[in-house]
């Protein structure tokens, strides 16, 4: 698993992940993942276009972080999960606690709304 980060226009924080979201994937990456969601009035866009599988394991990071940045008054927001990745978020729910757009230009234009 890899993940770029980048800040792009209005402050909003990319996070790029690539690869595998299971075990090892997630073992290796949840440090840098929440250092980069860190901090008050966060928005937080993360790229799930480059994930090609997730597990279970890697669902309470993505949750657990997303609800972090909103207790801190910020936004969360993932984007472009390749079809079988979105499916297993919709089947555990995620569209319930976390927005999921179908592409990085709609999850921008999610986080720019109040």
């Amino acid at each position: 698993m890899e993940i770029e980060y980048s800040e792009l226009d209005g402050g909003i924080r990319l996070i790029r992940l690539n690869g595998e979201l299971d075990l090892n994937g997630t073992y290796s990456i949840e440090v840098q993942f929440v250092r980069y969601c860190e901090g008050d009035h966060a928005r937080v866009l993360v790229d799930l276009s480059g994930v090609s599988h997730i597990a279970s394991v890697g669902i309470p990071m993505l949750v657990n972080t997303a609800k972090s940045v909103v207790e801190r008054g910020g936004k969360f927001v993932l984007a472009g999960a390749q079809e079988n990745v979105a499916n297993v978020l919709e089947l555990v729910g995620i569209p319930q606690m976390v927005p999921i757009y179908p592409d990085l230009e709609s999850a921008k234009m999610g986080l720019s709304s109040p």
